[in-house]
C-alpha cells in the first residue's frame, strides 16, 4: 500500500466545486440500502432529481460551459454536474455500495481521501476495515449441515448468537465477544464490512451485526462492501474505500486453525487491545496539530507488534530443515516482527528455545539451565493474537511434529470458531 496525498494538479476549488463537494458528501452518507430498484423510469427520474439539486447550486452561466466540466463524478452514464453523457473510456472507481451507479473519477477521490482524512483526525479516528467469514461470524448452508449438526436449527431458537437466514439457506452464529467489540471499535474507527460474499448475504450479515436498537446508531452506516463492489475479481482492493491508506486497519482471520474459543481470552478479546494501543498511539502526539500528515498507522502497528515480544531472546532447534538458511525462514522473521531477538547459539542471555522435540541437545539445555522451552506455536499465537501467550500453554513433547504450513494452537489461543464448536 502506498500513502494517497492530495494531487499537485488538483486546481484550487471554485464555488461550483464547493457546491459540488457538499452534494456529492451528503450522497456518500446515504445508506447503500435506500438505492433505487433498476426499473428504467425510477432511474431517469433520480438523476433528473439529483441534477435539478445541483443545477440549484451552481452558476447559470458555468452550465452552459459544459466543455469546461472536469466531470469529477456520474450516476450512470452521466456526469452528476452537467449531465453530460460520458464514454466508456472514463477513468475512475464505482462506488456502487455507497449509492446505485455512482463512480467517482481519479481526482476527485483524491479530494475525497484528503477530505476524509482531516474529518477522520478531527474527530480522533481512524478507518477499520472488517471481514466477516472467520473473522466476525461463521456461516454455512443448511444444505451442508451433517446429520450430527442438525440438531443446531432448533437451537436458533435459544441461542443468542445462533441464526437461521431463510432468505439465503444459512444458519450463522456470531463469533465469541463480537457485540462487545464493535462496540468499543466504533469509538475508534469508522467501520466498513468487506466481505467476499455477495452483495445479499453481506447485507443480511450486517443486519445480524449491527442491532437497530442502538441509540447512538448503526455501526456500519451502509459501508457494506461485497465481491460485487470491487474492481479486482476474487480481491480486495482499498480503492472502494473512500479513506487514505496512511488511516487504514484491516482485520482479517484464517479459516485453517479449527478449534473454539472462550468470550473473553479469545482473539477479538485480544485484537480489541491492540486496536486500543493502536488507536492510543496514532493519536497521542496529534492533540494540538491535527493537520500532520506524516503520522502513518502502518508504521504505528510496527511499532505495537514489536512490543509483543520485547525482551525475548529465542533459539530455534530443529524447527527448520536442515541447511535451512534459518534467518529466512518465516518463523524467524515473525518472532523478530514481534520484536524478539532470534540466535543461531545458546548462551546465558537466551530467554526461550523452541523446538519440535524435547529430546534434543538445546530443549535438554533450556530445561537444565531453567530457560523457557516452548512449541513453535507459541510464536504463532503470539503474532495471531498481538499477545505474549503463557509459555505453559504450548509444551513441547517427545518426537511431537507439526505442520509448520497448517498451525494449530490451543482453545485459549485458536482464532478459528467453527459453526459447531461455537454452540
Amino acid at each position: 500500500m502506498s500513502l494517497v496525498t492530495e494531487s499537485p494538479l488538483h486546481s484550487p476549488p471554485t464555488s461550483s466545486d464547493d457546491d459540488f463537494a457538499a452534494l456529492l458528501d451528503a450522497e456518500l452518507e446515504v445508506d447503500s440500502s435506500s438505492s433505487s430498484p433498476n426499473e428504467e423510469e425510477d432511474y431517469d427520474n433520480s438523476q433528473r432529481n439529483k441534477r435539478r439539486k445541483t443545477q440549484k447550486l451552481e452558476d447559470p452561466e458555468e452550465l452552459c460551459k459544459k466543455d469546461k466540466c472536469r466531470h469529477p463524478g456520474s450516476f450512470g452514464k452521466m456526469c452528476i454536474i452537467c449531465g453530460e453523457k460520458l464514454g466508456i473510456e472514463e477513468s475512475g472507481v464505482n462506488f456502487g455500495y455507497v449509492h446505485k451507479n455512482l463512480r467517482l473519477g481519479n481526482d476527485e477521490i483524491v479530494r475525497l481521501r484528503s477530505a476524509d482524512m482531516k474529518n477522520l483526525l478531527r474527530n480522533k479516528k481512524l478507518c477499520l476495515v472488517l471481514d466477516l467469514d472467520h473473522t466476525l461470524l461463521n456461516s454455512t448452508e443448511l444444505i451442508d449441515l451433517t446429520p450430527e449438526e442438525e440438531y443446531l436449527k432448533a437451537q436458533s431458537e435459544s441461542d443468542s448468537s445462533l441464526f437461521m437466514v431463510e432468505s439465503l439457506d444459512m444458519m450463522t452464529k456470531l463469533r465469541p465477544f463480537v457485540h462487545e467489540f464493535l462496540k468499543e471499535t466504533r469509538e475508534m474507527f469508522e467501520m466498513y464490512i468487506y466481505t467476499m460474499g455477495d452483495r445479499a448475504y453481506a447485507l443480511e450479515m450486517a443486519k445480524l451485526l449491527d442491532p437497530e436498537s442502538d441509540p447512538k446508531g448503526d455501526y456500519f452506516n451502509g459501508r457494506v462492501i461485497s465481491r460485487d463492489d470491487g474492481t479486482q475479481k476474487n480481491q480486495k482492493g482499498l480503492d472502494v474505500i473512500p479513506g487514505q491508506e496512511s488511516a487504514v486497519v484491516i482485520l482479517d482471520d484464517t479459516e485453517s486453525l479449527k478449534t473454539d474459543e472462550t468470550e473473553h481470552n479469545g482473539a477479538l478479546a485480544s485484537v480489541l487491545e491492540a486496536l486500543k494501543r493502536i488507536h492510543h498511539m496514532f493519536f497521542e502526539q496529534l492533540d494540538d496539530n491535527l493537520d500532520v500528515g506524516s503520522r502513518d498507522v502502518r508504521q504505528v502497528m510496527k511499532t505495537v507488534r514489536k512490543e509483543v515480544l520485547q525482551g525475548c531472546k529465542i533459539v530455534f532447534s530443529r524447527v527448520f530443515p536442515i541447511e535451512f538458511p534459518a534467518e529466512t525462514h518465516v518463523l524467524w522473521k515473525m518472532a523478530e516482527e514481534l520484536g524478539a531477538t532470534c540466535s543461531r547459539e545458546i548462551d546465558a542471555s537466551v530467554t526461550h528455545v523452541v523446538s519440535k522435540d524435547a529430546r534434543t541437545e538445546k530443549s535438554y539445555w533450556a530445561v537444565k539451565e531453567h530457560k523457557l522451552l516452548v512449541h513453535p506455536r507459541w510464536i504463532e499465537a503470539a503474532n495471531f493474537l498481538w499477545q505474549k501467550q503463557p509459555e505453559e500453554n504450548f509444551p513441547v513433547e517427545r518426537g511431537q511434529a507439526v505442520n509448520l504450513e497448517e498451525p494449530s494452537l490451543t482453545n485459549e489461543g485458536s482464532p478459528q470458531i467453527p459453526l459447531a464448536a461455537m454452540v
